[in-house]
């Protein structure tokens, strides 16, 4: 029986079209971002933030020293959110607002403090609620200082939240996040880049494993 519903963020909740942050980054000053930026897994400075390494001042002074130029926090979040196709569809927070009354909803995402200063704010959503509205709790890498696919992340979650991963649906979008999550007794579904997710939650306590 399914009673816990963990979602990633980027490219579940929110779309986002890779080339857009290549883009953004590269209007910002940076020369190479696709040596740093990935669709599923950053590397670098990049990594060193969404891991909480760093910090949001430290990331903008390396970004800075990188491009040359003096960068501002509103010009680094900017180039972050580059990422995501905004606005995020009413449809789908419409939908995770029915799953709360049934499922306890969680985000597990690699993210950074520039991305979630807009997510955790009234610009998120149409309807000016934060992304903190539509779930019971947000585990985000820089806070918890560990990232997906490491088995550290899951069981922090499941002991923080708390939940049994036998009555969790993890949904991502990333091939070793779902590996991970399975092989830790998850159930998991993949959707495909741009595919909703509210077809899947239909039969939800029909499947044994994965959907």
């Amino acid at each position: 029986m399914i009673k816990n519903l963990v979602f990633d963020f980027g490219g579940i909740i929110a779309d986002f079209e890779f080339s857009r942050a290549l883009a953004a980054f590269e209007r910002v000053g940076l020369k190479n971002p696709a040596e740093y930026l990935d669709s599923y897994h950053q590397r670098g400075f990049f990594r060193e933030l969404e891991s909480g390494r760093i910090g949001a001042d430290e990331f903008v002074r390396r970004l800075g020293e990188c491009a040359g130029r003096e960068v501002s926090y509103a010009e680094a979040r900017e180039a972050w959110l580059g990422f995501f196709l905004l606005p995020v569809s009413l449809e789908r927070l419409a939908c995770l607002e029915e799953l709360r009354r049934d499922y306890r909803l969680y985000v597990l995402s690699n993210t950074n403090p520039f991305v979630m200063d807009w997510a955790r704010s009234s610009e998120f959503s149409p309807a000016g609620k934060p992304l903190d509205a539509y779930f019971d709790k947000l585990f985000l890498s820089y806070e918890m200082k560990c990232m997906k696919p490491d088995r550290a992340i899951f069981d922090r979650m499941a002991a923080e939240a708390p939940l049994v991963p036998a009555e969790t649906l993890f949904i991502d979008d990333g091939q070793k996040n779902v590996d991970a999550a399975r092989e830790l007794g998850f159930s998991v579904y993949m959707p495909a880049h741009g595919e909703d997710f509210g077809h899947i939650l239909e039969n939800l306590n029909c499947h044994e494993e994965d959907l």
